[in-house]
């Protein structure tokens, strides 16, 4: 039997990956005219549990733990393990202690421990966390090695409009359309977020950052190519559309402020993401009329895809089961 998966985002190629590991058949079909054309693209990527717990219901923490091992078992040398620093600026410090109360696995380091991880920030911090159990990846470059895995396992793609003749040979279906969902999900909400990605080979980071503010708390993400991923903004808005000055000036002051050197960086790119999500800010898997569903993944999408893959790709098995005893063909 084959499934098919609509919506070519983190959380629809993680169920592709989850259910072609199962040995399952699947197409996947997207609107976008490419695979980048969704706001999984536009993630900051940090694997992330223990921080996220800071601002995040536990479970954010339990279904997150695994994630970093589920990515490196889907796409080997793609994820870093450097873990995640976590500092404030000395007028802000008791936004670092407030963080560290509300979260757990991690130790708090030094001006000099920080020296050690990170030498371009010597002398900038005098304290910090230190979370060494979390990773990161680049959103991008998961993506698109997700769809090559794919392919490689005779996954067929559709990309651009209707999927055409698709469906017709697919028993199953499951929805990963987030955002676009809500039309027929009023519990289902948008969050803008706005990122920028600057350029600079005046200095390098062997992990994310976080930076602590009381009013505008962002990361900055490390990428290839001397480039830093910053972001992101948390503004209760379903519009897409380009990022506004003040978030601009927001973003670039906080990069700023980590280190002056980004005063000097090129804006390569500057971009806006609508992340779904639900009341508690928790994802959902759910099933409606036999359609599997996973959706409000809010700003945890690398983070708790896998969990959610796994759990929506129970529920079909189940199905497929469930037909296949009804066909008397089981076993």
């Amino acid at each position: 039997m084959t499934i098919l998966i609509k919506g070519a985002g983190v959380a629809g190629l993680a169920l592709a990956a989850e259910l072609a590991r199962r040995g399952v058949g699947v197409t996947v079909a997207d609107c976008s005219e490419r695979p980048l054309g969704n706001a999984s693209s536009m993630a900051g990527g940090m694997l992330a549990p223990w921080c996220e717990r800071a601002s995040a219901e536990e479970e954010v923490l339990t279904w997150g733990r695994d994630a970093a091992d589920w990515w490196d078992a889907m796409l080997p040398g793609e994820v870093t393990r450097n873990g995640t620093l976590v500092v404030a600026p000395g007028r802000d410090r008791v936004e670092l202690a407030r963080f560290a109360e509300r979260t757990s696995g991690h130790a708090v380091i030094d001006a000099d421990r920080i020296a050690e991880l990170e030498p371009d920030l010597a002398g900038r911090f005098r304290h910090a966390l230190f979370f060494d159990g979390e990773a990161h990846l680049d959103p991008r470059r998961a993506l698109s090695g997700l769809v090559d895995m794919l392919e490689s396992r005779d996954v067929r793609f559709y990309f651009g409009g209707a999927p055409g003749d698709a469906s017709v040979h697919c028993a199953l279906e499951a929805d990963c359309t987030g955002f676009a969902q809500a039309v027929d999900d009023p519990d289902l909400r948008g969050v803008r977020g706005e990122m920028l990605i600057l350029r600079t080979a005046e200095i390098s980071l062997s992990r994310p950052v976080r930076l602590l503010h009381p009013r505008f708390p962002v990361y900055v993400a490390p990428r290839r190519d001397h480039c830093f991923m910053v972001g992101a903004t948390m503004i209760e808005s379903s519009r897409a559309g380009p990022v506004t000055v003040r978030s601009m000036m927001e973003l670039m002051n906080a990069a700023y402020s980590l280190h002056p050197a980004f005063g000097e960086a090129e804006v390569v790119e500057t971009g806006v993401g609508v992340r779904p999500a639900y009341p508690d800010n928790l994802p959902r898997v759910k099933v409606n009329d036999g359609v599997v569903s996973i959706n409000g993944l809010y700003r945890h999408g690398f983070l708790l895809a896998p969990a959610m893959a796994r759990q929506a790709a129970d529920l079909l098995c189940e199905q497929i089961s469930g037909m296949e005893l009804r066909n008397g063909t089981h076993g």
